[in-house]
C-alpha cells in the first residue's frame, strides 16, 4: 500500500525567477577581486570571463562555457575570420542574458587578427572586443 501524501510535496513548490547578475568585480588591471557590480558591469565582465576561457579544458566549467580557440592557430585568415565569428557568437549566445552579437569588424595584424563587435544583452548593448593569435 502506498502511503497518503495529500500532494503535500505539490503544495511547497515555487517559481523560479532568474537571478540577478550581481557578482564580485574583478579587476583585471590590478588582479584582485573586490566589492560587486551588477548590471552592464557584470555584463561586460561575463563577456570577458567566457571569451578568455577555452572551450573543454577545465572540469569546473560546463561544456556549454567558453570558447574554442585552438583549433584557429596557424590557420590562414580566410578560415579565421569568419570561423572567429562563429565561435563568439555561439559562445556569447550560451548565456541567457545575452540576446544577440553582431557588427562584426576585423583588424588583421602580423601575429593576431582583432575582433569588434557588439553584444546585445537584457542590460543594454556593450561595445566589445576580442584579439586572437594566428
Amino acid at each position: 500500500m502506498t502511503p497518503n501524501t495529500d500532494d503535500i510535496l505539490l503544495n511547497n513548490i515555487e517559481e523560479v525567477t532568474e537571478q540577478t547578475s550581481k557578482t564580485f568585480y574583478l579587476n583585471i588591471e590590478k588582479n584582485t577581486i573586490s566589492n560587486f557590480c551588477d548590471g552592464i558591469e557584470a555584463m561586460k565582465q561575463a563577456i570577458y570571463c567566457i571569451l578568455n576561457t577555452e572551450r573543454f579544458e577545465h572540469l569546473i566549467y560546463s561544456w556549454n562555457y567558453g570558447i574554442e580557440l585552438k583549433h584557429l592557430i596557424g590557420e590562414n585568415t580566410t578560415f579565421v575570420i569568419p570561423e572567429l565569428e562563429r565561435v563568439i557568437t555561439e559562445a556569447l549566445l550560451q548565456d541567457t542574458r545575452i540576446t544577440e552579437v553582431n557588427n562584426f569588424e576585423f583588424e588583421i595584424n602580423k601575429n593576431s587578427i582583432t575582433a569588434k563587435f557588439k553584444v546585445i544583452t537584457t542590460v543594454g548593448e556593450i561595445e566589445s572586443e576580442k584579439v586572437v593569435s594566428i
